[in-house]
């Protein structure tokens, strides 16, 4: 796995050319973007120590449709370039080898935010989502395993607003993902 991480770093596209190449969701994408506070100084204080540090990098898998990358993937553009951690994004659909040895409960669940050394061994994962809105898809997931199920729809669409409402309209999810990349990359 760790080859292929490799095989991948410095071949995905900058956090800025993948915001600008957005052909879906970009204005919803800057407006979570423009509403990041960094509110926890401790939190903050943490990401600028990771700056004196040369050995990590980012690659995150995304694409432009995805609602979870549109509202997780700008918290972790900032909490990189907080930390100097050099990013790039590998657009799922041109990245499914990678994609599929990073599958959450067997889907392609985007963003994966992949923490690497600068020889593509793997330190760390994070994603799609806080763990307190994917308890909701877990949960989904174990009570309804038959994709083909006459009812399956009705009950994600249940499960997916039950996710937003657990993100909420404001940006006190951002903080939890600050909090839970910064349990693993304390431990790198």
């Amino acid at each position: 796995m760790s080859q292929l991480i490799a095989s991948k770093l410095n071949k995905g596209i900058s956090p800025e050319r993948f915001f600008e190449g957005m052909t879906k969701n970009q204005d919803t994408f800057k407006s979570w973007s423009d509403r990041f506070e960094w509110n926890d100084a401790e939190l903050e204080e943490f990401y600028d120590s990771l700056n004196n540090r040369d050995d990590l990098r980012c690659l995150i898998l995304a694409a432009d449709w995805c609602g979870d990358v549109v509202r997780n993937v700008p918290v972790v553009f900032q909490a990189m370039s907080k930390a100097g951690i050099p990013t790039e994004v590998l657009i799922m659909e041109e990245n499914l080898d990678l994609m599929d040895q990073h599958l959450t409960m067997g889907g392609r669940a985007i963003p994966v935010v992949l923490f690497t050394d600068t020889g593509g061994h793997l330190l760390g994962k994070w994603g799609a989502r806080p763990k307190y809105v994917q308890e909701v898809m877990n949960a989904f997931k174990a009570e309804n395993p038959d994709r083909e199920a006459p009812d399956y729809q009705e009950k994600i669409m249940v499960a997916r607003q039950e996710m937003m409402r657990r993100y909420g309209e404001d940006t006190g999810y951002q903080t939890i993902i600050l909090q839970e990349i910064r349990d693993i990359l304390s431990g790198v």
